[in-house]
């Protein structure tokens, strides 16, 4: 099958099919006759697989390593397991963060809504912005 039909058999575009293909994840054969690239059942398998860890939250960069390993004939299972729990973690790093940052945003909208618009100054860009920075504690600094 060629890249269109790949792609809208898994219901992906042909952009994703390339990008897998340049990845070194899929590979096609040309045909002799046309030059295209052509895609056999092991491809299809393996863009299933690499949509299903991408869902997961697998980079690129993992896949490559999953694949790597199978190739070698041994199990990736362990090391998937630790690259999942891995991401988990810091999926809730990152949870917490987007919750705590929620909480600001409401406090935000509900201190702004009674405040004035403020012309800038030499001083002073956005008056909310920066009287609620200024107000908040373990606010970072980059």
């Amino acid at each position: 099958m060629r890249v269109k039909e790949l792609a809208n058999h898994l219901s992906v575009s042909a952009e994703t099919v390339r990008f897998y293909t340049r990845q070194g994840f899929l590979s096609p054969t040309k045909n002799p006759v046309n030059g295209y690239k052509e895609y056999g059942l092991k491809d299809q398998s393996r863009l299933r697989f690499i949509l299903s860890a991408r869902a997961l939250g697998f980079t690129v960069k993992d896949i490559a390593e999953i694949l790597s390993v199978a190739e070698q004939k041994r199990t990736p299972c362990p090391m998937v397991r630790m690259m999942i729990e891995k991401r988990l973690l810091e999926t809730e790093a990152q949870y917490q963060e987007t919750v705590k940052l929620r909480q600001r945003m409401r406090e935000a909208v509900k201190t702004w809504s009674g405040l004035p618009d403020a012309e800038p100054t030499g001083d002073m860009i956005c008056h909310l912005i920066e009287s609620f920075s200024h107000s908040q504690e373990g606010v970072h600094h980059e």
